[in-house]
């Protein structure tokens, strides 16, 4: 490998300012910020989503989506005779 052409590849924390998470991984991201953790400082990088606010990973958004879904398929299917409303 070639020298001094890439980028520095340290630990650097990852806060979620949504719910506070924080979480350390190693990455080339930049940061003028800097946070201590177990007495040793890293560079810190704020995140507006991660995995523990998104609705997709938190399950929320699936929720209603599949409402929608029932929704839409009973007032489909609700005209049709013959049909077992009972089952």
């Amino acid at each position: 490998m070639k020298s001094e052409i890439h980028p520095n590849y340290q630990e650097v924390v990852f806060l979620d300012v949504q719910t506070n998470h924080k979480f350390i991984i190693r990455s080339t991201v930049q940061s003028r910020e800097t946070i201590d953790i177990d007495n040793k400082t890293y560079p810190l990088f704020k995140c507006d989503v991660t995995s523990k606010s998104h609705p997709f990973y938190t399950g929320a958004q699936t929720r209603i989506v599949e409402t929608g879904r029932v929704e839409k398929f009973r007032a489909r299917f609700s005209n049709i005779k013959g049909i077992n409303k009972n089952k």
